[in-house]
């Protein structure tokens, strides 16, 4: 699958203004990236939506997960 230059312009000027709204997302996961994420962690997700629902969910993170993890942050850093 080849991705479209014009598409990775676009998205990474959104997350520019995505990082500069939102500078302890960054944080966050490079922190993880400094850290690793062994198997065996537990990764939540909640969403809190504006008439105070929420939704959550949960995984814990399987030797195959790594994987996937270190596959995609391999990419992300290569382009």
């Amino acid at each position: 699958m080849a991705l479209n230059p014009m598409a990775l312009l676009k998205m990474k000027d959104r997350l520019k203004v995505f990082n500069q709204e939102h500078p302890r997302v960054r944080q966050f996961f490079h922190k993880i990236k400094e850290e690793g994420l062994p198997e065996g962690s537990v990764l939540e997700m909640k969403v809190t939506l504006p008439d105070g629902s929420e939704q959550v969910t949960n995984i814990r993170v399987t030797r195959q997960d790594v994987e996937t993890i270190q596959m995609i942050v391999k990419q992300v850093g290569s382009n």
